[in-house]
């Protein structure tokens, strides 16, 4: 029997394309036995009713409206609880994937790999954007140990086993990549084309790009609190040093006034490096007190098509 593939899609504000998405899988995707898994992230358009319109004329259509704006990956992880395929794709609402390519990532995820990642030769990203993807793959290297020639696509396809792994992270703040990486290394790449968007802009802003990082930086790393220790030690090391050069200088001199300017930078310094510290304790202790407190990963509003015993998060 034929493996079965859920199409994961995270609509944000798509009113205008997500109909032609739609149509375009049913076209291009009939060699494959697959479902197609909408979940409205809280779309300040008619994204909702689109959607909504779309799941009750196709069965094959299951359609999760969440009840605000709560991210990609926190959509995602809405998709993967009600999704009911043996493998999963992560697909884009913005055409820039074309979905014809989606048999090659199947194709290549049935060779027994955990995970395809796609990549680009060229990609049609706005430069921000692909500065911000550049920099977000650097930090991904440093911060969970990606492997270095890995590029973390939102393309991609896992199977049943991951699926399984990755809901079962119950933290407020979910980050797909680092699950994955933490998971499993039976991973693969595979080039796909990238199309220039058709509509509208892209919904990562500085600020979600941001938010995106520190997500990385405090759900699956606790190296920020060692770089932290280390700059303290190093600030510690100079500011004795400095402190017997100032005491040497004093004996050979004693007429040479104690400038105020070496204590005005040596307090900037360590009140840095010390603020710095606090903050990324207070980012760390905040998180875990809106994980304690019960802070959801999502809350669906309403559904269709869908299984109503799962997906409760």
């Amino acid at each position: 029997m034929q493996n079965k593939v859920s199409i994961v899609i995270p609509v944000y504000n798509g009113a205008r394309v997500v109909e032609r998405l739609v149509t375009s899988l049913n076209s291009q995707l009939s060699s494959l036995n697959f479902e197609i898994v909408l979940v409205n992230d809280g779309s300040s358009d008619d994204s909702d009713k689109v959607c909504s319109d779309i799941a009750s004329h196709d069965p094959k259509v299951k359609f999760i409206n969440l009840s605000r704006n709560f991210g990609e990956h926190n959509a995602v992880m809405a998709g993967l609880n009600y999704c009911t395929g043996d493998y999963a794709v992560f697909l884009d609402d913005d055409f820039q994937n074309p979905p014809s390519e989606i048999v090659k990532l199947v194709n290549k995820i049935n060779e027994g790999y955990d995970v395809v990642f796609s990549f680009y030769e060229r990609k049609e990203h706005h430069f921000f954007r692909n500065l911000g993807s550049k920099f977000n793959n650097y930090i991904a290297s440093f911060l969970i140990r990606k492997p270095k020639d890995l590029y973390l696509s939102s393309f991609k396809v896992i199977n049943r086993f991951m699926i399984d792994e990755i809901i079962k992270y119950q933290g407020s703040y979910p980050y797909i990549d680092g699950i994955i990486l933490r998971s499993t290394d039976k991973y693969s790449t595979i080039p796909v084309n990238h199309n220039p968007r058709e509509e509208g802009e892209s919904g990562y802003t500085f600020g979600k790009l941001v938010s995106l990082w520190l997500n990385m930086f405090t759900s699956f790393s606790i190296l920020p609190l060692r770089i932290a220790t280390v700059l303290g030690f190093i600030f510690s090391m100079i500011g004795l040093i400095l402190s017997i050069v100032f005491v040497i200088e004093k004996i050979n001199n004693p007429a040479l006034p104690i400038g105020w300017a070496s204590v005005t930078v040596s307090i900037f310094i360590l009140g840095s490096v010390q603020l710095f510290a606090i903050g990324m304790i207070g980012e760390y202790l905040g998180r875990l007190f809106l994980n304690s407190s019960g802070k959801p990963q999502y809350i669906v509003r309403t559904t269709i098509n869908c299984n109503e015993d799962s997906g409760k998060r």
